[in-house]
């Protein structure tokens, strides 16, 4: 597969991962009543397990050498430093811009293409079969 389709498919594959991640919270949190805190972490795993299904299906070509409960951990992983990375550019670009919804908003969007990069890079490099 080319990169640029693997690129449009990992797009799409992360919108929906997203609004999966957005539903579940909302339906946990709003309709059944679940603390948000315990809804957030629930859609995030949801999302988290759609994501790997998702993208080792569409996305990245599973690697022979590599078992599926290796490859999921190595997913998870991959995923926190993610997490960890979104975390730091949204603390400095909040720091440097402050806590206006705006601010929020460019903060978030600047942290997204970080993460977006890096979870591209990393899946690409250590979960996806080299090419033939």
């Amino acid at each position: 597969m080319g990169l640029a389709k693997q690129v449009g498919r990992f797009g799409v594959v992360g919108v929906a991962a997203t609004l999966l991640d957005y539903a579940v919270l909302m339906a946990l949190s709003q309709l059944a009543g679940v603390p948000v805190l315990y809804a957030s972490a629930a859609s995030y795993v949801v999302s988290l397990v759609f994501n790997y299904a998702a993208s080792m299906r569409y996305v990245f070509t599973h690697r022979e050498d590599m078992s599926r409960g290796r490859e999921f951990m190595l997913f998870v992983v991959l995923s926190v430093i993610g997490l960890g990375i979104n975390q730091v550019v949204m603390a400095a670009c909040t720091a440097a811009l402050g806590t206006s919804a705006f601010a929020v908003t460019a903060s978030k969007a600047v942290a997204t293409a970080v993460v977006m990069a890096w979870n591209f890079a990393s899946r690409k490099r250590w979960l996806d079969a080299p090419a033939r």
